[in-house]
């Protein structure tokens, strides 16, 4: 199944890498890093170079405690980075945000994609995105970014993660989103325990066989340093080791900082499934 991310196809069937362009001060791995236009453009480039079909490109930090963004802080650190990557780089752009304005101004800029966290449940969210026509992916968060991680609960986390997305679904097909529009995140890390994130992980492939797309994101996240000890910055080979599971279970976009590691794992995976030996 091919979707069409404003003028370019993927294949949904196939497993794709998703490269982090965060732009914020205070993301939770990248926070500041490429905050300007240069290095941010130089990341993309980088991102590209190592094999990323997709980059998102965030402007408000969703970790826990992040501080409001106002709707203009946002668009000016967005926006600027998407018409410079649609200028120079012949890729799929995905916009993290869940901010109405940012979604129609990046969608004229150029993006491809939006990359929802709260699932088009902001106010005047899923009037933009139905008028945007872009491939939507739908999130679920437990609570608000501030305080999601304070208590998470579940009576059965798959079956109201996987409830929750079917019914956001249903809310914007019946705005006018086309299911062939829709992608699915069971959101990890966003107001679950490690417990609970490892049960998800589990219930991927049942996830997939619901028939939408799944992109997943648990790079370098704090369930990978709960599991082994590690800093941010030394969870390379455990965020390696969830996408291998994510990939053998039918995930479409794997979301990453790490690329080209990501992108070699995947072609394992690829030429494995692929192999008639």
């Amino acid at each position: 199944m091919n979707m069409d991310f404003a003028g370019h196809s993927l294949d949904m069937t196939r497993c794709h890498v998703m490269g982090v362009l965060n732009v914020t001060p205070d993301s939770f791995s990248d926070g500041g890093h490429f905050s300007r236009l240069d290095s941010a453009l130089a990341h993309a480039h980088r991102l590209v170079a190592e094999g990323a079909a997709i980059i998102d490109v965030g402007g408000e930090s969703t970790r826990p405690g992040a501080r409001p963004v106002s709707v203009q802080e946002e668009l000016d650190r967005v926006c600027p980075v998407v018409e410079a990557i649609r200028a120079e780089i012949n890729v799929v752009i995905s916009v993290d945000t869940s901010t109405p304005e940012v979604m129609g101004e990046s969608k004229r800029l150029g993006a491809g994609m939006i990359n929802d966290v709260r699932a088009l449940q902001r106010e005047g969210a899923l009037e933009a995105a139905v008028t945007s026509g872009l491939p939507v992916c739908l999130m679920h968060m437990q609570g608000k970014p501030d305080t999601m991680q304070s208590y998470p609960r579940y009576s059965s986390v798959v079956r109201e993660v996987t409830g929750f997305l079917m019914e956001r679904v249903r809310v914007v097909e019946r705005a006018g989103i086309d299911a062939t529009r829709l992608l699915l995140d069971p959101g990890f890390g966003f107001g679950k325990t490690l417990g609970h994130n490892l049960e998800l992980l589990k219930a991927l492939g049942q996830m997939r066989a619901l028939g939408y797309p799944l992109l997943v994101g648990m790079s370098r996240k704090s369930m990978l340093g709960e599991i082994t000890g590690r800093e941010v910055s030394e969870r390379l080979p455990a965020s390696l080791a969830v996408a291998t599971i994510a990939a053998i279970k039918g995930a479409s976009i794997i979301r990453v900082h790490d690329v080209r590691e990501t992108v070699d794992v995947i072609k394992v995976v690829s030429a494995m499934e692929e192999s008639d030996v």
